[in-house]
């Protein structure tokens, strides 16, 4: 970024006057904030945004499309911020330089041109502002379609749908403060010290009170082993603070065995004590279906619930040790939960084991899975969804003066076989890599090839960039770190994290070149193109407007979504606001009994065949989703590369193999396979049948019918694998 530029952008990340961090959705304090309100990854993302480096159009007559396809994702986003709009037309090899307007006008033409306005396909990726998103949306249904897939459909749609069920919203329960007054955090497949280091300065201050953290994961993490602040001086020499209490090495997919296992040792301890273990006034006035799922439950095999979890009994009684002393529990967890067949099952597991001893809407205690987008939350308040509510539409459509589409849309997997099939001809993308983000890549870039048109509104070059319809377009945007100014009047925008706050983000640095435009200005352009010669209800909206002042943006906004009363005036608060949530304001739970549902789930169906093993895809910690920063991951010991097999020793052994040997990875899949080349050995201490490997690189290997059960979340942590010795064709890119 440069001395001066960078020192500008820093001190400004996570600022109550300052700009929202592109990185991820944690929480900010609602007091006084830290100088340095960021993390070391918070500050790559600022510096990848922010760099001084820049793509001009000469680079794209300089390099083809299939050449800057045989680059790496590294290599490609350390080329710099785009600058201007480019298309590459039907027969060209390389991109070319057009002007805003026409390129406007294209999506236009092909929008107006498609037979059924459900063949056009409008993704979101969670970097996308509230007031972009709600414009989007707004464009997207006014052209009469809700296929609106987002970010949100590739992680966390499974503690959505699964949240949504059982306890009647699909958030988070807790604010930052109730981590201070936990008596226990139980962390659940997530690796906080890559994904979200901030948390680790929390979880922290918790271990230092007193607080027991458990930690289930299939991988020992450095972000929950021990923790130096890096902001207090006085302690970097020392050992750091101890964090995980309890660490519980689950098997692949073992979550909910291990769940079961912890909850069946808290209905015996009711049983031999009752009255002492279970908060049965909670249950019997806040709960439903209890007695069935007790009954259930105190019925499981322990050596089922042993072998399905790979933790032994003695392990999974220190677990409800801990459970039972702690007056308030918080449970956590991110990805590892959220991608498996099962993955709905895992959750409601996890509200299971909260609600039996009234962990929930009360003071330190409750559910909080974590997003990895700093925005994606805020963009499904927004009405960003394949699948909106009849009452977000009502309320729309009263609004805007239309009458909205209610045919359900589609989601990102249902989106990526429309294309494949020819059904959905035009892809846009606000933002993200769609390509890397998505499961099957071969798959999937058939899908997005056989397009007509594929739009991709972006800060930085990426793969989705080089996989095209017959024609596409690259529309550079300005990020988050940047000025915006319309018409010569700065304007801000807005975003919800992770834990329910609405806050503004306004950023501070002169954009590196005058073509970019705005997210907000690039939707409602695109709007006023595709509706300029064509009478419908669109004729209420004042495009102009809305792209020149985005507080009449929020004028809409607070009048359609819930909770945004008086939405500019509540947001311009230091800090932001709070959205309403009946459990946490009131332990009033929105279900259609008003009551928390207790749930019974089946031990997932994994059945391996000898040499089979289970992988998991995760991400290194140079790396943000499908942003690669570097090519090491420090914390697991991995240097100058990304093509690597974490492997169990015992499991290397039978089958011969040593560390930096180079394998291929071959997933099975309801009789197809697929294959990922050269990938080196590394020996991990992972549970046995258990191996990971890093995304994107690895998302080749998993089938775009391998999905989770009601969320439609591909299973990126729940591939049947098996390992050979590679085969002698080239090495891919690192």
């Amino acid at each position: 970024m440069g001395l001066m530029r960078g020192g500008q952008a820093l001190l400004k990340v996570n600022q109550k006057q300052g700009f929202d961090c592109p990185g991820c959705g944690w929480p900010d304090p609602d007091g006084d904030r830290a100088i340095t309100e960021f993390c070391e990854n918070g500050v790559k993302a600022v510096a990848h945004e922010a760099t001084t480096r820049v793509i001009t159009h000469e680079f794209f007559q300089r390099y083809s499309i299939e050449a800057l396809g045989k680059q790496s994702d590294y290599w490609l986003g350390q080329q710099g911020r785009l600058t201007r709009p480019m298309i590459k037309r039907k027969g060209d090899t390389h991109y070319h330089p057009i002007a805003w307007a026409k390129a406007f006008e294209t999506i236009a033409g092909h929008l107006n041109a498609l037979d059924d306005p459900n063949q056009a396909i409008f993704y979101t990726s969670g970097r996308t502002s509230n007031e972009a998103a709600f414009l989007y949306q707004l464009f997207t249904r006014l052209y009469g379609t809700n296929n609106l897939p987002d970010s949100s459909n590739m992680c966390h749609e499974s503690s959505s749908v699964a949240l949504k069920d059982v306890i009647g919203i699909g958030k988070a329960t807790v604010t930052l403060d109730d981590f201070q007054h936990a008596d226990a955090i139980f962390i659940l497949g997530q690796n906080p010290g890559t994904n979200h280091p901030r948390m680790l300065a929390t979880l922290q201050q918790a271990a230092r009170r007193g607080c027991q953290i458990v930690s289930i994961n299939p991988l020992p993490e450095a972000g929950t082993t021990r923790f130096i602040h890096p902001q207090e001086v006085i302690h970097w020499l020392g050992r750091g603070t101890p964090l995980a209490t309890l660490y519980l090495p689950v098997k692949i997919n073992g979550d909910v065995p291990l769940l079961k296992g912890i909850m069946k040792e808290l209905l015996i301890r009711e049983e031999h004590d009752p009255g002492t273990i279970l908060d049965m006034p909670f249950i019997r006035h806040y709960t439903e279906g209890f007695d069935l799922f007790a009954t259930v439950t105190r019925n499981m095999s322990w050596e089922k619930i042993v072998e399905g979890s790979g933790i032994a009994r003695e392990d999974i009684q220190k677990a409800a040790d801990i459970a039972v002393r702690a007056k308030s529990i918080i449970c956590t967890w991110a990805m590892g939960m959220t991608q498996h067949k099962n993955a709905v099952a895992n959750m409601q597991e996890i509200i299971n084991f909260l609600l039996l001893r009234g962990n929930i809407g009360k003071q330190g205690a409750g559910p909080c899975p974590v997003r990895g987008h700093s925005n994606v939350q805020g963009d499904r308040t927004m009405g960003i969804t394949e699948n909106p509510t009849p009452e977000f539409l009502d309320r729309l459509g009263k609004v805007c003066y239309f009458a909205p589409p209610t045919k359900r849309g589609h989601d990102a997997v249902r989106g990526i076989k429309a294309m494949h099939a020819g059904r959905a001809k035009v892809f846009i993308a606000l933002g993200g890599n769609f390509l890397s983000a998505t499961p099957d890549t071969a798959y999937t870039a058939q899908a997005l090839s056989r397009c007509r048109l594929t739009v991709h509104i972006s800060t930085k070059l990426n793969r989705a960039h080089l996989v095209t319809g017959t024609e596409a377009l690259i529309l550079p945007v300005l990020g988050r770190t940047d000025k915006d100014l319309q018409e010569g009047i700065p304007q801000y925008v807005t975003t919800e994290n992770t834990m329910g706050v609405v806050q503004t983000s306004q950023g501070n640095l002169e954009p590196i070149s005058r073509f970019l435009k705005s997210e907000i200005n690039i939707v409602a352009n695109l709007a006023k193109a595709t509706f300029a010669h064509i009478e419908g209800p669109w004729d209420h909206i004042n495009w102009d407007r809305l792209m020149h002042d985005y507080d009449e943006i929020r004028h809409l906004i607070s009048r359609v979504v819930p909770g945004h009363d008086h939405y500019t005036e509540r947001v311009n608060q230091p800090g932001g606001f709070y959205l309403p949530n009946p459990i946490r304001d009131a332990r009033q739970f929105p279900t259609p009994s008003g009551k928390a549902r207790f749930t019974v789930h089946p031990m997932p169906d994994i059945h391996l065949a000898p040499h089979q093993l289970l992988m998991m895809t995760i991400r290194s910690h140079d790396q943000y989703n499908t942003t690669i920063y570097g090519l090491d991951d420090r914390y697991r010991g991995v240097k100058a590369g990304r093509r690597v097999v974490f492997m169990n020793q015992f499991d290397m052994e039978e089958r011969d193999l040593t560390k930096g040997d180079v394998v291929d990875i071959v997933s099975h899949h309801k009789g197809q396979t697929r294959v990922a080349s050269h990938f080196i050995v590394v020996p991990y201490p992972i549970p046995r049948t258990c191996v990971a490997t890093y995304f994107p690189e690895a998302n080749v290997l998993i089938p775009i019918d391998s999905v989770a059960d009601k969320s439609n979340t591909p299973t990126s942590k729940s591939i049947v694998v098996t390992i050979h010795p590679a085969t002698k064709t080239p090495l891919p890119p690192q």
